[in-house]
C-alpha cells in the first residue's frame, strides 16, 4: 500500500540535523515512507555507514559547494552564502525525480529547516504542501515581525549599550539587546548574515505549517505571542529527543546523524564515577576559542578539583591545533577525560553528571532540560544568548559565564554549582523543568497531543495527481 512520503531537508549543520532526523525518525515508526535529504558537506562528514539499512527510510545527496569542517567554522556568512547559491538547483532536480518514482511513492510534503526555504519555492513548483521545523520560538519573535540593527558604532558595543532594555518584542519580557544574540548584534543594516536571517523568518511564514521543538509549559508565553500574529498551524512536539526515545532499538539507532565519529568509551568511564559527581563540558559543534580561552577554561576546570568530560573538536581553536600544555594535562591526568566527541544524549543521560558547561545552543539546552542537568552558559553567537538569558533568568537552570573568561571564575563558578546554595537552586528548578518536559511527551500531555494531530494532519495529505 502506498503510504505517505515525506522529504525532509535540514541545513547542513550539526544543530539542525539533530532534530530534523528525530521528527523523520518519528514519523517513519509511524508508517511514513523518509526521504532525507543530506548535503554534500554532510554526506563527506557522516560517512556512508552512518546511513542505516530501514526499509523506507532512504538518503539522497545534494551539492552545496562547501568547504572542510574546519574552514566552514571560521566563516559563518561564507557558509550561509553556498548553502543559499549551490543548493536550490540539485534540490529542484532531486524533486523532479522523487516526484515520478517506479513505486508509486511520490511526494506528499516536505519538511525544510528555517535556514532551507529555497524548499518553499521549490515546493510551490511541485504543487507540494510545504512544513517547516524551527529549533526555537525566540529567534521567529526576535527578528520578526520588527527587526532592528544596532544603530550604532562599534565604540558604543563595549560602553554599556547593549545593556538597552528593549520592550517591543511580544512575549519576551526584560529583554536586553545583549539578549538577542549573534545575528543581530551588527553596526551594519546591510550586514549579509543579518538580512539573509530577516529573509529566511520571513520566508519561514509563507510555509503551511510550522513546528518548533519545544513544550508549552517551557516557552508559553512566547507561544501566545507567535499564535496571535501567524497563522493557526503552529505545532509544538518537543523536546523531540525525549519522544525518540521512546522508539523501537531498530529505529532509534539503525540510522546515525552526528557528524563526528562519537567515542562511545566516554559511558564506561562515566560509570566508574559517583552520581552527580561529572562535569561534562562541550562547547558545541560550531564554536571556535581563542588559545588563550581555551587555557583559562582549562585551569578553571582544573582547578575547581572536580571530575570531568571534556568534549575538544580538533578544529575548536581558531586557525591552529588544540593542544593544551603539558603541565596542564599532568594536572588533570587523573581526573578528566578529553574527546574530540561523545553521544550527548547518552551522556547527559548518565547518573554520574552532574554539571553541563555549555555555549547554549537551543539543542543543548532542550537536552540539559530533558534529563535535569544544571548549565553553566557560554554564549557565542546565533539563539546562543537568547537561550543563555532565559535559561539563566526565566526557567532558573543555569549560571552565565562572563565573555571575558578568567580561570579563577570558572572554577569558582563550578564550586558554585557543584556544593553552594546557588547550586542547589538551581539543581532543584532543573529536575522540576525535567519533569515538565517528560510530561509533556506522555499520553495527554501537551507535546504528545500534538504531535498525534501532526501525524493526523501529515497523513491525510494526498497527492495532487490523485
Amino acid at each position: 500500500m502506498k503510504k505517505p512520503h515525506v522529504v525532509c531537508i535540514p541545513a547542513p549543520a550539526q544543530g539542525h540535523i539533530n532534530p530534523v532526523m528525530q521528527l523523520a525518525k518519528l514519523l517513519y515508526s509511524r508508517g511514513f515512507f523518509i526521504t532525507f535529504v543530506s548535503t554534500d558537506f554532510t554526506h563527506r562528514c557522516q560517512g556512508q555507514e552512518s546511513l542505516g539499512c530501514l526499509d523506507g527510510f532512504r538518503f539522497e545527496v545534494i551539492a552545496d559547494g562547501l568547504p572542510t569542517v574546519g574552514e566552514m567554522m571560521e566563516d559563518f556568512e561564507a557558509f550561509l552564502k553556498s548553502v543559499s547559491v549551490n543548493c536550490t538547483a540539485p534540490f529542484r532536480d532531486l524533486m523532479r525525480k522523487l516526484h515520478h518514482p517506479s513505486d508509486g511513492h511520490r511526494v506528499t510534503c516536505i519538511i525544510s529547516d528555517a535556514f532551507m526555504t529555497f524548499s518553499l519555492k521549490v515546493a510551490e513548483e511541485m504543487g507540494v504542501p510545504e512544513k517547516e521545523i524551527k529549533r526555537s520560538l525566540k529567534n521567529l519573535l526576535g527578528l520578526s515581525p520588527t527587526t532592528f540593527f544596532l544603530d550604532a558604532d562599534e565604540s558604543y558595543i563595549g560602553s554599556g549599550y547593549l545593556d538597552t532594555t528593549i520592550y517591543w518584542i511580544p512575549g519576551m519580557r526584560d529583554m536586553c539587546l545583549r539578549d538577542l544574540g549573534g545575528f543581530i548584534r551588527v553596526t551594519d543594516p546591510k550586514d549579509f548574515t543579518l538580512n539573509f536571517v530577516i529573509d529566511e523568518v520571513q520566508n519561514s511564514l509563507k510555509a503551511s505549517m510550522i513546528i518548533f521543538n519545544t513544550f508549552e509549559d517551557l516557552e508559553h508565553e512566547v507561544l501566545h505571542a507567535i499564535r496571535s500574529m501567524f497563522p493557526p498551524h503552529i505545532y509544538t512536539i518537543g523536546p523531540l529527543l525525549l519522544q525518540c526515545r521512546l522508539l523501537p532499538d531498530d529505529v532509534l539507532k539503525s540510522v546515525k546523524s552526528s557528524l563526528w565519529k562519537e567515542e562511545v568509551e566516554c559511558l564506561k568511564w562515566l560509570d566508574c564515577h559517583e552520581a552527580a559527581s561529572v562535569i561534562y563540558v562541550n562547547f558545541g559543534s560550531r564554536t571556535v576559542s581563542t588559545p588563550q580561552q581555551l587555557i583559562e577554561f582549562a585551569w578553571g576546570i582544573a582547578n575547581s578539583n572536580h571530575p570531568f568530560l571534556w568534549v575538544i573538536r580538533p578544529d575548536l581553536v581558531m586557525g591552529g591545533h588544540t593542544i593544551l600544555p603539558q603541565d596542564l594535562m599532568d594536572e588533570i591526568e587523573e581526573r578528566g577525560m578529553l574527546v574530540s566527541w561523545c553521544p550527548q544524549e547518552d551522556v547527559l543521560a548518565h547518573p554520574s553528571i552532574s554539571l553541563f558547561l555549555t555555549r547554549c545552543g537551543w539543542n543543548s539546552t532542550l537536552e540539559s532540560i530533558s534529563y535535569g542537568v544544571p548549565m553553566l552558559c557560554w554564549p557565542f553567537f546565533a539563539d546562543q544568548q537568547t537561550n543563555c538569558r532565559y535559561a539563566c533568568y526565566e526557567w532558573g537552570v543555569s549560571m552565565v559565564i562572563d565573555n571575558n573568561v578568567k580561570r579563577k571564575e570558572i572554577g569558582d563558578l563550578i564550586r558554585e554549582m557543584m556544593v553552594g546554595k546557588k547550586g542547589k537552586e538551581v539543581r532543584e528548578k532543573a529536575l522540576k523543568w525535567k519533569e515538565s518536559a517528560e510530561i509533556a511527551i506522555k499520553e495527554g500531555g501537551s507535546s504528545h497531543t500534538t504531535l498525534e494531530l501532526l501525524i493526523q494532519e501529515l497523513a491525510q495529505l494526498r497527492d495532487v495527481s490523485d
